[in-house]
């Protein structure tokens, strides 16, 4: 998924005009890493799958956000949500 966000990413910022608005890179972004979250996390700790439905909620909500709250967004998922989840982890499985 990480791949496939840059390839997206890179896509998007080749085709300039003709493509998808790169407004939308920081949704699609927290979609691509929330999606690898889930995959990988059924090979993890329970809670892991449950920050990767978060990070795709982010992201979902940010390819409709105000384009001054996608930053926030990006801050919230890649930020936020590995901090909370991260003391979830430490605090019930040891780290």
């Amino acid at each position: 998924p990480l791949l496939v966000g840059a390839l997206l990413t890179l896509a998007l910022q080749h085709h300039g005009e003709y493509a998808v608005p790169t407004g939308t890179i920081p949704g699609m972004w927290l979609l691509c890493y929330g999606t690898g979250v889930v995959t990988g996390g059924s090979f993890s700790a329970r809670v892991v799958p449950l920050m990767g439905l978060g990070f795709m909620a982010l992201g979902a909500l940010a390819l409709f956000a105000p384009a001054a709250w996608r930053d926030a967004f990006m801050a919230a998922g890649f930020g936020g949500l590995h901090i909370a989840f991260g003391a979830i982890i430490a605090r019930r499985y040891g780290g």
